[in-house]
């Protein structure tokens, strides 16, 4: 896979019943987006729901958004990527992440080791394995917000995935991964124009971030001070995390992003009403950006 499409959808679809992953994945096939992107937190496995998605879709590429490298040894990962590569013609991206210490010590009862150093010895490991199906070109990007990951994952893979992220830190990342690795962008949208409604649904969904500290040293670096995180987040985090508006307002961001380097954009549709359902309707906002 030497490329890859402008734009993706990010959904993590643990509160969906089936009828409607398949028809979010269809639907976003249809309105022609490149990549399906999904989580995993405390839900659906990685691969096994990559394989659902592949047998329910045609040409759509589906992208773990992230697979957490403790939850399964780099071979089986290895092995998991080639599978899906050579059933589904080349459609499956694996994105590899090394988590957060709440889901690894406390989710999962792992040691959290030093990132970047972890991530390398399962790089490492990752390449050493010799594997009896044929090895496919290998679709592998990392989720990197600091420079050192970032770096590694130009240096090892196709490239990196930024998660709750802003134009700038996508200036930064590309500054970083040189212009040939992909930086595929995720960004929140909620398309209405009612700003308070929007805000309210923005911080539902970043409560389960704002603890993290990944995100927090992310967002210090970017001008964002401890005032920003207090309580359900600013109004200044939430605008920032969450592209709202109109299509034209939440098309211009995503041109943001792709202007300042972003190979691809992830978008993460929340819907007004604040429940768990894909607003489809944002989605066919931007499709053809």
């Amino acid at each position: 896979m030497k490329k890859i499409g402008r734009l993706g959808v990010w959904v993590a679809a643990d509160f969906l019943g089936t009828s409607e992953i398949v028809e979010l994945a269809q639907g976003a096939e249809r309105l022609k987006f490149d990549t399906l992107w999904y989580p995993e937190a405390f839900g659906y496995e990685t691969f096994c729901y990559g394989g659902f998605i592949l047998a329910e879709t045609d040409r759509l590429r589906v992208a773990s958004g992230i697979a957490n490298i403790y939850a399964r040894d780099a071979i089986a990962s290895i092995a998991g990527h080639d599978s899906l590569n050579n059933l589904y013609n080349d459609r499956f991206i694996l994105g590899l992440g090394v988590s957060h210490i709440p889901m690894v010590e406390g989710f999962r009862g792992h040691d959290y080791g030093k990132p970047v150093s972890t991530m390398r010895a399962y790089l490492d490991a990752m390449e050493r394995a010799e594997l009896l199906i044929k090895k496919p070109e290998r679709n592998i990007v990392l989720a990197a917000l600091g420079p050192k990951m970032t770096a590694l994952a130009g240096e090892r893979t196709n490239g990196a995935h930024s998660y709750l992220v802003t134009p700038e830190h996508t200036a930064r990342a590309r500054a970083i991964l040189g212009p040939d690795k992909w930086l595929c962008v995720e960004q929140k949208v909620c398309l209405t124009t009612n700003v308070a409604q929007a805000r309210a649904a923005a911080a539902q969904v970043l409560a389960l971030y704002l603890p993290w500290p990944n995100y927090l040293n992310n967002w210090l670096s970017l001008g964002f001070t401890k005032d920003d995180f207090a309580g359900s987040g600013s109004d200044r985090l939430l605008d920032a995390m969450v592209a709202i508006g109109t299509a034209k307002e939440i098309r211009a961001r995503l041109q943001a992003h792709l202007d300042a380097g972003a190979d691809h954009v992830c978008v993460q549709p929340l819907n007004p009403d604040g429940s768990r359902s894909v607003d489809m309707k944002a989605l066919e906002a931007v499709a053809g950006l």
